[in-house]
């Protein structure tokens, strides 16, 4: 494969990686702005929740329209202005003189970023046809790890020694980058038939997904019986019951449900889900362990928190070149919920007098075993999807995905809660550090879980994503990979 950055496969991975990297930092990078922005806005600990909320909310409403977008306007298009918009509202963000602009311009981001992703990943492995889309997994775990690792260390050097608007403009160079090196070299891809948009299925998708992403984020803060949150999710889940309903009959939908038909990507989305949910649930109890639970400060509970990106780093590079194509998908992904599940385990483990460099080792693993589930479930989960609809399949897979993380926050966020964070020492209040072992206990329950889903895979449904790409002749540099669109998977063009 030509390096050229006119080769698709190169202009994709840069500009999707870079976009990619930009949106999942923004989310731990402001966590880490939080106590300063409620001091700044002069705002309470529940009413910052509106900053996270806002965004989530707008997340849940675009993601599902995001694969007819895409597929109408054209990847190239969809994603360069998914950039642009995201870029804009993050310096907007950092402009805001009031609470209220800030909220609007973190909708906006939401925006941005609901289109970005499926749009994104799409794009990216119609570039890469499927024997070599391990490498293209390998491509995005990069950001879904690494950014987070990072945002938490960049987030609290920013707040200290510059101010709290940095972390809204840190976005602009990266954004920057990625637009203008988008525009130069992404290639175009327009399905010829994108169909009419499904009005009445967006409605029912964006409330629905959005009033139950704001039931369980608010949910662990507001209390399960609260009246907003009870009929936020009740009203919420009967429209995505109306939803599938809907979508099922329909001629025309706008998420095509007919994709969960296929096994091998039913499967890999329950994998997904699950392991999302204990990774990211987990990465969430490990921040307010750092730091409400031993004391640590921002930077020092970013920094113990980096191992975990190192791991899946260096996990990455051997799930791809080596064990997916001499084993599959199946038994690296058990293998991988297994060692997220046991680190998880360990965590609980960790006390007051227990030497911080086993918590950053277990971090390391945490990250070195989901590593093992990212690379694989990606690779496999559009080995039978055909070119026409990975646009859509890149909707609803990035859709579960979106909402496993928020339900994994949500439970960790409840087990600590129940037990509680604190309590009495002497008469005095201390951390209750009982309450984070719950919380990682019920995170390795969630990836024990995923190995169950990760049975269910037949490695043979996805082989042909094993074998080496095919020789290429020599061809100038913009001509030496196959077309964006084509698939050489024998069944790429059916579902079973």
């Amino acid at each position: 494969m030509s390096l050229s950055p006119r080769n698709p496969k190169v202009a994709v991975s840069v500009v999707f990686v870079a976009a990619m990297f930009m949106s999942i930092m923004d989310v731990t990078i402001v966590n880490v702005a939080l106590p300063t922005l409620g001091r700044e806005f002069d705002i309470g600990p529940s009413g910052l929740s509106a900053i996270s909320v806002g965004y989530l909310a707008s997340l849940a409403v675009v993601i599902p329209a995001s694969g007819w977008v895409g597929d109408r306007f054209g990847g190239r298009r969809t994603l360069l202005v998914a950039v642009a918009l995201f870029t804009v509202a993050s310096v907007l963000c950092g402009l805001a003189n009031s609470f209220a602009e800030l909220v609007a311009f973190r909708i906006l981001q939401g925006i941005g970023g609901g289109l970005l992703t499926p749009t994104g990943m799409a794009m990216l492995f119609r570039a890469f046809p499927p024997q070599e889309r391990v490498r293209a997994s390998g491509i995005l775990t990069v950001p879904m790890a690494f950014a987070p690792a990072l945002g938490p260390v960049l987030g609290g050097l920013l707040v200290t020694d510059l101010s709290w608007r940095w972390v809204f403009f840190v976005n602009l160079p990266i954004g920057l980058f990625a637009f203008l090196f988008g525009l130069l070299y992404l290639p175009e891809h327009v399905e010829p038939d994108a169909g009419r948009f499904d009005l009445r299925g967006f409605l029912l998708s964006g409330f629905g997904f959005a009033l139950v992403m704001v039931g369980i984020s608010e949910g662990p803060e507001r209390g399960w019986t609260s009246p907003v949150i009870v009929t936020s999710l009740v009203v919420g889940v009967a429209l995505l019951v109306a939803l599938v309903v809907d979508q099922l009959r329909s001629r025309a939908p706008l998420l095509h449900l007919h994709l969960f038909a296929d096994r091998l990507f039913r499967s890999t989305n329950a994998v997904m889900f699950l392991a999302t949910a204990s990774f990211l649930g987990s990465l969430y109890i490990v921040a307010l362990f750092f730091q409400d639970g031993l004391g640590l400060s921002a930077l020092n509970s970013g920094l113990s928190t980096f191992p975990e990106a190192l791991g899946v780093m260096v996990g990455s590079q051997i799930a791809s070149r080596v064990l997916y194509p001499a084993y599959g998908p199946r038994r690296i992904m058990v293998g991988g919920l297994l060692g997220v599940g046991t680190m998880a385990g360990l965590m609980s483990l960790v006390g007051f007098d227990t030497n911080l460099w086993w918590m950053r080792l277990a971090m390391f693993g945490l990250g070195y075993s989901m590593s093992h589930v990212f690379v694989p479930t990606q690779a496999a989960a559009f080995a039978r999807v055909s070119p026409a609809e990975t646009g859509r399949a890149s909707t609803l897979f990035n859709a579960q995905r979106q909402l496993g993380g928020a339900i994994g926050v949500s439970i960790l966020s409840t087990a600590l809660a129940a037990v509680g964070t604190s309590h009495l020492v002497g008469g005095q209040p201390a951390p209750n550090l009982t309450s984070y072992h719950v919380a990682f206990l019920v995170a390795a329950g969630l990836a024990f879980l995923g190995t169950l889903a990760a049975l269910t895979i037949h490695d043979a449904d996805a082989d042909h994503t094993r074998l080496p790409p095919d020789p290429t002749p020599a061809t100038p540099p913009d001509q030496d990979d196959p077309p964006a669109s084509q698939d050489r998977s024998p069944q790429a063009s059916r579902l079973p």
